[in-house]
């Protein structure tokens, strides 16, 4: 018994050394500090840096830091800047490629010009050191990103900027250290920026060139693997932080890199960017702010006015530097006072670079322990004040867009729509989920309806239960991606009537459905099955061929007939496509006639959507092969047709998508239906004289076919 004792007692010594009770001790912070400061009205990553504060070594030394915490930390900070690139809109940044530079030079050179004078007259430090200092001003850790991707803000093009400037500043910073430490060691020479140089080519041309091809292979080749492509993923951020340290840059800069250069290949509502996300939120990230209040040595205020004042200069000075580029960068770009806060949140806190450049500098002696001290207090309340700041401002800026979308005089319909998937062959269900998962509103609350029509015969009953056990393996896609999926298996006398009835029974908005496998048989479906579809139910049809992962594609080319924006449907999939292309990070380029362009440009811009539709004219609809020497292999082609009884109907229509299949085979590719006017149909399923009409038109259609 006293021997129990002794061990529970030698368990319980601080700082904790047992591993499984330190990350208890870790969890249980990570769980409990956010949802106290919630309760406090206080964003939840102040918990978890006070708390860092509280069980670090200058605390109630409940842990010590070590070499577990600190790859933890380390994790987690490569996180936030992985992240970070993955979540830049490369649409909106190559828009404002020109604005990020800009504030990377404010918010590089403003708090530079402020801390140099301050460090030599106010604190009496020498050149190098007083330099050194400056540019430990400028950098910044984006701390509170967390908060704008939590609260959906981060396509914003303030956030855009902010994080698109993070990269010139952080770099030009550590590329000062690098000088300043070779100054110091004697080795700056012609040498020196030789070696430099050609690393850091080297290091570039491998992430945006080599890295992309690798990806998209690896993807494509273990396209069921869905853990080896997270793993995959986790691999190229930490070879890519280590291949930035051999450049001479600091790693976090090789994470952001790693970010750009997938970013494109992760589409942002995928199943893998959901694994990245949650796992990079729940434990990493926390992890890494544990760690930064871990450093806070509070103590250091009361050793004499000396530390008093350095941490106080360098907290004003930093501070006041950012807010100064922030209100530059408002004015210059014309930006809301909220724009101009989130700016300002997001580039004020230090942490990463500021921790890298004082170590070395400490550690190289340039830098005494005042400053080390006095940086360490910086940190804490740079990061206290930068989560206050933006937590406020993105929630302004987020009832500003609501305010914006509920002024318009013509609401987005698409907060309830719901997409009904019928489907034949439950093999081909993946891709096409994947597809509506892409371009799925994600503030619609209603499921994916997947459908399985069963003929009514003989043998239906155990048909139906057949149906229901497969169906159900399909749900665990859409939970994955955390999307809600509705199976329905139902008996009706045809595949026709059961789609027709149940995108009645749910007001489906879109129907998506699979394309035929054998070539040469699209126009007969479409003449019998599908064309009963599309002209009984007025709903947007899509269907697709998709036989390509969409992280392959280069650009989605819009096949629009003349007329086509009379339809009712055309905003819902102008809508669509540049909700796919926000997500493939491809442009858009479409080809038919000028109205049609400048109508989908008016809805672009309309509701402020990301990106932007190139046009080239196109009228030779009668010899389709022209365009074929305009289209590669990696283009996501979108037929817009129509129903025989539209505005934008032309009898070309009908022979097209024979010229696909046959001419376009490797392309993935969707041929939509727009909706026209559902009390239209209504109409004439109820009045007979049209009913007979219709039906002449299919038999007619038929023996053409035939």
């Amino acid at each position: 018994m006293e021997n129990f004792q002794e061990f529970i007692a030698h368990e319980f010594d601080l700082p904790l050394t047992n591993p499984v009770l330190i990350f208890a001790l870790i969890l249980m912070i990570i769980l409990i500090a956010p949802v106290l400061m919630r309760k406090l009205r206080l964003p939840g990553i102040i918990g978890l840096i006070i708390s860092g504060v509280l069980i670090g070594p200058y605390g109630f030394n409940f842990l010590e830091k070590n070499i577990a915490i600190d790859l933890f930390s380390t994790i987690g900070l490569l996180y936030i800047m992985f992240i970070a690139g993955l979540d830049l809109d490369m649409n909106e940044f190559r828009t404002n490629r020109n604005k990020s530079i800009l504030f990377g030079i404010f918010t590089f050179l403003l708090p530079l010009l402020i801390g140099f004078p301050l460090c030599q007259i106010v604190l009496g430090y020498d050149n190098n050191a007083s330099l050194l200092v400056a540019s430990m001003f400028s950098t910044h850790t984006l701390v509170a990103y967390p908060i704008v991707s939590r609260l959906g803000i981060s396509k914003n093009e303030a956030v855009a900027v902010t994080v698109g400037g993070t990269i010139f500043t952080d770099t030009a910073v550590l590329m000062i250290l690098a000088i300043i430490m070779g100054k110091s060691q004697g080795n700056l020479n012609p040498e020196f920026w030789l070696r430099l140089g050609i690393s850091m080519t080297i290091f570039l041309t491998l992430m945006f060139w080599i890295v992309p091809k690798m990806t998209r292979w690896f993807f494509s080749k273990l396209e069921s693997e869905k853990h080896a492509h997270y793993i995959f993923v986790l691999a190229v951020v930490f070879f890519s932080a280590y291949l930035a340290h051999l450049s001479g840059l600091e790693p976090i800069i090789g994470a952001f890199i790693a970010g750009l250069a997938l970013n494109r290949l992760i589409p942002h509502t995928s199943a893998l960017m959901n694994r990245i996300e949650f796992i990079g939120n729940s434990l990493f990230i926390p992890f890494f702010l544990i760690s930064v209040g871990m450093l806070v040595d509070i103590s250091v205020v009361f050793k004499g006015p000396q530390a008093m004042m350095i941490a106080g200069v360098l907290t004003v000075g930093a501070i006041f530097g950012k807010w100064l580029a922030a209100f530059f960068t408002q004015k210059v770009f014309k930006y809301t006072k909220a724009q101009r806060q989130i700016i300002f949140g997001l580039s004020t806190s230090h942490a990463a670079a500021t921790i890298a450049v004082i170590l070395v500098g400490y550690r190289a002696g340039i830098l005494d322990e005042h400053i080390l001290n006095g940086t360490v207090i910086l940190i804490l309340i740079t990061c206290v004040v930068a989560s206050f700041a933006t937590e406020r401002a993105a929630r302004k800026i987020v009832y500003s867009e609501k305010e914006v979308l509920l002024s318009s005089s013509e609401k987005l319909s698409f907060n309830n729509e719901h997409i009904l998937l019928p489907i034949a062959n439950l093999q081909n269900i993946e891709k096409l989920l994947e597809f509506i998962i892409l371009v799925k509103d994600k503030k619609s609350s209603n499921p994916i309806t997947v459908l399985s029509v069963v003929p009514n015969n003989d043998e239906a009953e155990q048909n139906i239960i057949a149906s229901r056990k497969k169906l159900e393996e399909f749900k665990k896609h859409g939970a994955a991606a955390e999307v809600s999926i509705n199976t329905i298996a139902t008996i009706d006398l045809n595949a026709t009537a059961g789609i027709s009835r149940m995108a009645k029974e749910i007001s489906a908005d879109i129907i998506v459905m699979g394309w035929p496998r054998k070539a040469g048989i699209l126009e007969k479906l479409i003449g019998e099955r599908i064309y009963s579809i599309i002209n009984n139910v007025d709903k947007n049809l899509f269907i697709c061929h998709l036989e390509k992962l969409p992280v392959t594609q280069k650009r989605i080319v819009i096949l629009a007939p003349p007329m086509a924006e009379k339809e009712i449907g055309f905003e819902s999939w102008v809508l669509k496509v540049m909700k796919l292309s926000a997500e493939l990070t491809i442009p858009v380029v479409m080809f038919g006639v000028e109205q049609t362009y400048n109508a989908a440009i008016n809805i672009v811009q309309k509701y402020r959507l990301p990106g932007s539709i190139s046009f080239t004219p196109f009228s030779g609809w009668e010899d389709f092969l022209q365009i074929s020497k305009l289209i590669d292999p990696d283009d996501f082609l979108l037929l817009i047709s129509a129903r025989s009884d539209a505005v934008s109907y032309q009898k070309y229509l009908d022979h097209i998508p024979s010229k696909l299949e046959k001419h376009f085979r490797e392309n993935n590719k969707v041929i939509v239906f727009p909706q026209q006017n559902y009390q239209t149909i209504s109409r004439k399923a109820a009045n007979g004289k049209n009913f007979r009409m219709k039906r002449k038109i299919i038999m007619a259609r038929k023996n053409k076919i035939q």
